[in-house]
């Protein structure tokens, strides 16, 4: 029987959508949506850490790629060779610094330490390349 209620409750939305659009809409909706959003609203904070999404730490990762890329350590995911620019690579990290400055105060413990530990990684191998030692 419930099925059926429901059957009919959505044919005479359509009856009165042609009729008279107004009641039939605002009636449902703000009836789902407070009692929808609460218990929707819980489950997403605890599966949006586990989803990856944006983040600084994804940002600081996307750049230290195309350092290392730059620095003929990674290939090109396009053309599949390795090449040096050191310019390219230059650029990368500086970016990366400057992230690091305008976000201090702003970074988890974990970002921050991923953040510290790439540009170390980075510079070194900057050097590296910069004195010919490949």
């Amino acid at each position: 029987m419930a099925e059926e209620e429901s059957f009919k409750i959505t044919d005479r939305r359509r009856r009165d959508a042609a009729a008279d659009p107004a009641p039939p809409p605002p009636h449902p909706e703000p009836a789902e949506p407070p009692s929808a959003p609460s218990p929707a609203s819980t489950p997403p904070p605890a599966a949006a850490p586990e989803s990856p999404g944006p983040d600084l730490s994804n940002l600081f990762v996307m750049f230290a790629s195309s350092a290392l890329i730059a620095l003929g350590e990674a290939p090109d995911p396009m053309s599949g060779e390795r090449g040096v620019d050191l310019a390219q690579a230059r650029e990368a990290v500086d970016i990366l610094l400057l992230l690091r400055a305008k976000t201090e105060g702003n970074r988890s413990e974990q970002e921050s330490q991923l953040l510290e530990e790439m540009l170390y990684d980075l510079q070194m191998r900057y050097v590296r390349a910069a004195k010919g030692g490949g």
